[in-house]
């Protein structure tokens, strides 16, 4: 019987696809038997790096453990949507409701899908999903903005996020594109979606300067703009560059904050999605290969460095989350699977209507005025 098993991702000179075996062999032996996949043996998991764990089983041809992931995921949703930040293995660890989080539920049903061809898993999903976007698009302000969390009680907070809302715009897409092919109408999440990413775009270009709250340190504030497709083309380009220089350490990788020195994989890999697409194949593969300083001999990945001393960051911590990131940015790089343009060809899912929500929005000032 022919193998039917996907080929595993790999970055030829950099990373075989054995290694990238060895690394989803690694993360699937740290989930727990009911599909939770903490960030580290005893330790939390939350929805968002759940969901990118799941992702990178599924590239690994780990479908079963994939699919037990998202049945886990369903298992634990609230009747209202949502999922709570962070999860024991026994129990709630942190009761708030993070929007990104239960967003990022729709970027990894679409990528199975993608992936899979599985209709049924797209129909079982569909519900978990459709709950998810309903409870997060309940946070979005009027001007588009999206507040990052509820209290456990339904309070929402008062500010939102600009990392979190920009990918937060990546999944609502995706959401779209399942609504689509499936054959559901949800013209509100594609008003929302293109809201949503209007107010990031004028907040990055300096029009709308309070929507979110200064996070000005934090790299994925300067790339998630364009890793969530938000910015494209040379103004996605401008962005990088205004910043390479704080964020990027040479031979290294990006540090988590301008004023640390502190270098994770993760955001590594992130990052490099982000120049990847823009075209920018040399600068991301250069940083793919600085991230394999940081895999461990047992296929999983430290979760990051102190430099100039190298000694690993936080203490002697691996993360599943860091080897998934891992995963899916060779998949991106090598072009392996059937989902690997998700995160780099923003032409595939469905586009924003940006000149009818700018016109909504226009009106809206009008009516206030």
């Amino acid at each position: 019987m022919a193998d039917s098993r996907p080929p595993i991702p790999e970055v030829i000179g950099v990373l075989s696809a054995a290694d990238v075996a060895a690394t989803v062999d690694a993360i699937a032996e740290w989930q727990l038997p009911n599909g939770m996949v903490p960030w580290f043996p005893g330790g939390h998991a939350d929805p968002w790096n759940h969901v990118e764990a799941a992702m990178a089983l599924a590239l690994g041809g780990r479908r079963a453990e994939a699919e037990r992931a998202y049945d886990w995921l369903a298992s634990m949703q609230r009747a209202d949507g949502s999922w709570h930040q962070y999860y024991l293995a026994d129990g709630i660890e942190q009761d708030k409701l993070d929007a990104n989080t239960i967003a990022y539920v729709a970027t990894g049903v679409w990528h199975h899908y993608l992936l899979t061809g599985d209709e049924g898993f797209a129909e079982t999903m569909w519900p978990v999903v459709d709950r998810a976007i309903e409870f997060v698009l309940d946070l979005q302000t009027p001007r588009g903005e999206i507040i990052w969390a509820r209290h456990a009680d339904g309070t929402p907070w008062s500010f939102a996020l600009l990392t979190g809302s920009s990918s937060m715009c990546h999944s609502i897409r995706c959401a779209i594109a399942l609504a689509e092919h499936l054959g559901h109408e949800r013209p509100d999440w594609e008003l929302s979606a293109a809201r949503l990413a209007h107010v990031v775009g004028a907040h990055c270009r300096g029009e709308i300067p309070d929507a979110f709250a200064p996070k000005h340190r934090w790299a994925m504030d300067w790339y998630y703009p364009v890793l969530a497709g938000v910015l494209r083309g040379d103004e996605g380009l401008e962005r990088l560059d205004a910043r390479e220089a704080t964020f990027v350490v040479e031979g290294l990788g990006v540090r988590c904050v301008s004023d640390r020195p502190w270098v994770t994989a993760a955001e590594t890999c992130e990052c490099l999605l982000a120049y990847l697409s823009l075209g920018e194949r040399d600068r991301a593969v250069k940083l793919f290969e600085w991230a394999q300083q940081l895999r461990a001999d047992d296929g999983h990945y430290w979760t990051g460095i102190v430099f100039p001393e190298m000694v690993h960051f936080p203490g002697d911590e691996k993360t599943t989350y860091t080897g998934a990131s891992i995963v899916l940015a060779a998949d991106a790089l090598s072009g392996t699977s059937a989902a690997s343009g998700l995160f780099i060809d923003h032409e595939l899912l469905p586009e924003l209507a940006l000149a009818e929500a700018e016109d909504e929005l226009a009106d809206e000032v009008a009516e206030e005025r």
